[in-house]
């Protein structure tokens, strides 16, 4: 009898990473993610009732892993300094945006699936009240127009990170472009 190949948490999740990114929601399969992984999809189904559910604990861990790197801009000094870092975390892997909006497409389709959207959601809201501090700090500094909502202004970074790069921009200038609208808007001085 031949032995199933064992995998780690970390090759999984970025297995289920790429068959997300590569098939969307509706295209992911356990057969699909078995296969690169190089095991059976009853493997699979020994850790995992559905495909809900191992989405759903891979966003969780997206999502705590993401915080962890988020807390860090405490550590710069000025808005400024923590606007670049900031962008920084999330252009490094902008697709990861993408696949945070699927959790929102999940059923709830059991007590597993359900904790974790909870879950989800409740990480997605730490995010944004951490984030409270960062809007704090650019408006004592009078770096943000004070008439602009604390959500838009966080919402307008996140998803502006969210446009595809259809047409191949090279991803330095894609960047610098996407760190100059947020900055300084898309409008010449004239």
């Amino acid at each position: 009898m031949a032995r199933e190949r064992k995998f780690s948490k970390e090759l999984l999740y970025s297995t289920t990473r790429d068959t997300l990114l590569n098939h969307g929601y509706d295209g992911f399969t356990f057969g699909k993610v078995a296969e690169r992984l190089k095991v059976s999809r009853g493997t699979l189904y020994k850790y995992f009732e559905n495909k809900e559910e191992l989405i759903t604990d891979y966003m969780v861990f997206e999502m705590e892993r993401f915080l962890i790197e988020l807390q860090k801009i405490d550590e710069y000094e000025g808005f400024q300094a923590q606007f670049e870092y900031l962008l920084e975390i999330i252009l490094e892997d902008s697709e990861i945006h993408q696949i945070r909006g699927i959790a929102f497409e999940i059923p709830a389709i059991n007590n597993k699936v359900s904790a974790n959207i909870e879950q989800i959601k409740a990480l997605h809201q730490d995010m944004y009240r951490y984030l409270q501090g960062f809007v704090d700090l650019g408006r004592n500094e009078n770096r943000l127009k004070q008439t602009i909502p604390d959500s838009l202004i966080l919402g307008f970074i996140f998803q502006t990170v969210d446009i595809p790069n259809h047409f191949g921009v090279p991803t330095a200038k894609w960047n610098a472009s996407i760190k100059e609208v947020i900055r300084h808007g898309m409008f010449t001085e004239n």
